[in-house]
């Protein structure tokens, strides 16, 4: 089920399938600013994705035991979260561990997504507690898709992603099928703009590591309008989008933790983790988005 707030600026809509976001309306101007999902192209608007980002070595894990199958970016995406708070100005899910989740994953825990609206700002809060677990170690990050152009009267080439510095992001390279080699390189060098084109994600994502910029936005050159993502605090940020020319969206990806690399051990508690809780522990990140109409 789908449900929505909203402000003078903006109405932000959440389906409770993955407590995924669906829509943003600019409300002045009726625009639709979230990429609706067109199955051709790419099915998802914004996901969550949880407890893994990225895939894991060999497609499986080793965990209490067991091995497990899984997907790219977790299960949260693909599942059912229950409704727990709808205010004015507020919309709270939650994901506990069920029938549904534990043959992919066998812990226990509570994933909690809040969304909140200020001014032209999407605030988004992911909330990891443990509720039993000896040790509760996981992956989570943000994956929201953005509609570009703007409108009919621009084209791909009128956007640019623009860092708020000239930056030298570190490219960890994922050519290993979508996992970590453990190279990295450098795609641009003392930039603070880069020029996105109809071929960029020709080869997949770039996954930057080292950002100093406290914001990563795509940036329509010649009004200034943008779409803009705080990424202070996240250790790795990734652009994205799907292949098709032309280019129909673009993905600003803050990530709390990394793929697998293909020579991990395919033992969970072996695998990088954005944060390991102890028995009642929480753990928390937040994403602000900002639409600049």
């Amino acid at each position: 089920m789908q449900y929505s707030i909203e402000n003078d600026i903006l109405r932000l809509t959440v389906d409770s399938h993955g407590a995924e976001p669906v829509s943003v309306i600019h409300k002045p101007t009726g625009a639709e600013l979230l990429w609706q999902a067109d199955p051709a192209v790419w099915k998802r608007h914004a996901p969550i994705l949880f407890p893994y980002t990225g895939k894991l070595t060999g497609g499986k894990m080793l965990a209490k035991g067991v091995e497990y199958a899984g997907g790219q970016h977790g299960f949260a995406r693909d599942v059912e979260h229950t409704m727990t708070h709808h205010a004015d100005n507020l919309l709270e899910f939650e994901l506990h561990a069920n029938a549904e989740t534990l043959p992919k994953w066998p812990y226990a825990f509570v994933l909690r997504s809040t969304f909140t609206l200020e001014g032209e700002t999407v605030h988004h809060t992911l909330t990891v507690e443990n509720p039993v677990e000896d040790k509760l170690c996981f992956g989570i990050g943000y994956h929201p898709a953005f509609c570009v152009p703007f409108d009919a009267e621009h084209t791909v080439e009128d956007y640019e992603f623009r860092f708020d510095q000239p930056e030298s992001p570190v490219i960890l390279d994922a050519s290993g099928g979508g996992l970590l080699t453990g190279k990295c390189y450098y795609q641009w060098k003392n930039q603070q703009a880069i020029q996105l084109t109809n071929d960029l994600f020709d080869n997949d994502s770039f996954c930057m590591a080292g950002l100093r910029t406290r914001t990563l936005g795509i940036y329509e050159k010649d009004t200034g309008r943008s779409i803009v993502c705080d990424v202070a605090g996240f250790p790795y940020t990734l652009i994205w989008s799907a292949l098709s020319k032309p280019v129909r969206f673009v993905c600003i990806e803050p990530w709390n933790s990394l793929p697998a690399s293909v020579d991990d051990p395919q033992e969970w508690e072996q695998r990088a983790a954005a944060a390991c809780l102890a028995p009642g522990g929480e753990w928390s990140t937040t994403l602000n988005t900002t639409f600049n109409r």
